[in-house]
């Protein structure tokens, strides 16, 4: 049985459809979460967190956030949740299959 996992999408593009700046913002947010992991997962302080991952999606630098960082730390989902609304940010939802939920190195 294939485990789904929902994902928050932070797209690099305001409500208005202007570019968002910073061009290293999705960087900069997933290492601010790097240390939100799951128990006993690898990885140090040059890493990602599982949930929070910089991505390129269409041309458009992305973050994709496991939803189950809102169970982890809900502090750290408020926050992300946030910096979205705060800069108004266009925002999406997704399922994916938990083979298909990137895990950065």
């Amino acid at each position: 049985m294939t485990q789904q996992v929902e994902q928050f999408i932070i797209h690099g593009l305001t409500n208005t459809g202007r570019k968002f700046r910073p061009s290293d913002w999705a960087e900069r947010l997933a290492g601010v979460m790097s240390q939100f992991r799951p128990e006993g997962s690898p990885g140090g302080p040059l890493s990602y967190s599982p949930y929070v991952v910089p991505v390129n999606m269409d041309g458009v630098r992305c973050v994709v956030v496991d939803t189950r960082l809102r169970e982890l730390e809900p502090l750290a989902w408020r926050f992300v949740c946030g910096f979205a609304a705060d800069n108004d940010l266009q925002t999406s939802r997704r399922v994916v299959e938990k083979s298909e939920v990137p895990i950065s190195t």
